[in-house]
């Protein structure tokens, strides 16, 4: 489980607190999957894919903390960073024929990714993107030039409808026949989802977000409360129905010294 050195090949400025490092390189992964990303002298966190071709692929990269902080600050286009992986569960697409993928912020990556794949596949995508303003949206170019169906909700109504995503995906849920929901982006957010989901019987799949050290399922850093899901192994992906009955799924989390963080 060494990481591999990968050179940055470009670094793409989405907004002013999140960008986009592109990697050359056929690293085989699943929508859904993560990587390590080691970077040297500071820290190691797990990001998913975003973008991925077999050339090369994306990583969708928030500035959320230390870690984040310093690669935004000190990692320019041609320097090497560390990369593990891939790690975890994936996205199924089963034989549904209609899908609704709903992101938001830092979870849009791996809904892009998803969309690439089943885009290829002939499946008709509908993707809701949530953010608190026009400015923090991110990848709306990209899912329209796969050619999805796009929708977009902004807390304050600076583009597409005012007020959550949720909102979209209620109507939608009623007018559009759809026969699979995927979801990644803050947990609230996407228990609201995997909700609606099973009250409209649809199938639901979530991407949890936990604290990861390891990757594979040894330290137990990520696992949740009364269960012992390990989000790296058991996870991040799994089904909506299946996230439901854990304890702490949309109201906390742990950090890295255990203690809990509200959501």
């Amino acid at each position: 489980m060494t990481p591999i050195s990968l050179k940055v090949d470009n670094i793409i400025e989405n907004n002013e607190t999140f960008r986009t490092y592109v990697f050359k390189s056929s690293m085989k992964a699943k929508p859904g999957q993560f990587v390590m990303l080691w970077v040297p002298g500071v820290d190691e966190i797990p990001i998913s894919f975003g973008w991925k071709t077999d050339e090369e692929f994306h990583l969708g990269i928030g500035k959320v903390g230390d870690c984040t902080e310093a690669l935004f600050k000190d990692i320019k286009v041609g320097d090497r960073l560390g990369i593990r992986g891939p790690f975890g569960t994936s996205f199924d697409l089963k034989d549904h024929k209609k899908i609704m993928l709903v992101g938001g912020g830092t979870g849009t990556p791996p809904m892009l990714n998803l969309a690439q794949r089943a885009v290829e596949k002939g499946i008709e995508v509908q993707v809701v993107l949530g953010a608190r303003n026009e400015e923090l949206l991110i990848y709306e170019k990209e899912f329209e030039s796969l050619g999805c169906d796009l929708h977009v909700a902004t807390d304050d109504g600076s583009k597409g409808c005012k007020g959550y995503c949720t909102n979209i995906v209620e109507e939608n849920l009623k007018t559009h026949k759809i026969d699979g929901i995927y979801t990644c982006g803050p947990e609230p957010m996407m228990v609201k989802v995997a909700q609606m989901a099973k009250e409209a019987n649809v199938d639901c799949q979530v991407s949890l977000e936990r604290y990861m050290k390891c990757g594979f399922g040894i330290c137990g850093q990520c696992c949740i409360d009364g269960t012992g899901f390990r989000a790296c192994k058991d996870g991040p992906v799994l089904d909506g129905n299946i996230a439901l009955q854990h304890s702490e799924f949309g109201k906390y989390k742990r950090s890295s010294s255990g203690r809990i963080v509200e959501l």
